[in-house]
């Protein structure tokens, strides 16, 4: 295994780890065993696990912010962006349950409170950020702080791929278009 191999092995047992069991749960032994490794050599990539779940975190953030740029509609209007941005995302969540679980932890610990923060406050560029300040000059939603737009517009998409990954229901393209509708819905003027 050269180098990048062996570093994104130990990004994927780390997400597969965290998403089984926890932060707490997947010790630095368990993720080098499961990426097949020596325990030594994930240090030699990533100082500490908090460094390695920060590193697990931007790779797979990396990974989205690609799929959601891809025929990103630059100059529609704020719907069209984020209609785009959250079709993309539950596509992208449905299909990679793994992922969304190690993502659904992160957001939600201590790892990512701070970094959510910025994001919304705008202490670091952020996509839906920018979707939801467009949509405010606008005025093509309700005059509401950009991290209550964001958890009326994105929150319920994130129990829609919670609930058809547990099987709840299948989502499919039509019930998609229908959540995401009523999801803009939640926040338009």
């Amino acid at each position: 295994m050269d180098c990048n191999e062996k570093r994104a092995a130990i990004i994927q047992a780390t997400i597969e780890l965290v998403s089984e069991n926890g932060f707490h749960g997947s010790p630095v032994a368990m993720v080098a065993k499961r990426a097949g490794v020596a325990a030594g050599t994930i240090y030699r990539y990533f100082e500490s696990k908090d460094v390695l779940i920060g590193a697990t975190y931007t790779d797979l953030e990396g990974r989205l912010q690609e799929k959601a740029l891809e025929g990103f509609p630059e100059q529609g209007s704020a719907r069209d962006k984020f209609s785009h941005l959250a079709r993309v995302l539950v596509t992208h969540w449905i299909s990679s349950p793994v992922e969304f679980r190690f993502l659904e932890q992160f957001h939600n610990s201590p790892y990512g409170t701070a970094l959510r923060r910025d994001k919304l406050f705008g202490k670091e560029k952020d996509l839906c950020r920018q979707i939801f300040e467009e949509a405010l000059e606008q005025q093509e939603v309700r005059d509401l702080p950009i991290p209550m737009l964001f958890s009326l517009a994105f929150g319920p998409l994130i129990f829609v791929c919670r609930d058809h990954n547990l099987g709840f229901f299948k989502l499919d393209a039509a019930l998609l278009e229908q959540a995401v509708d009523g999801c803009w819905n939640a926040v338009k003027r």
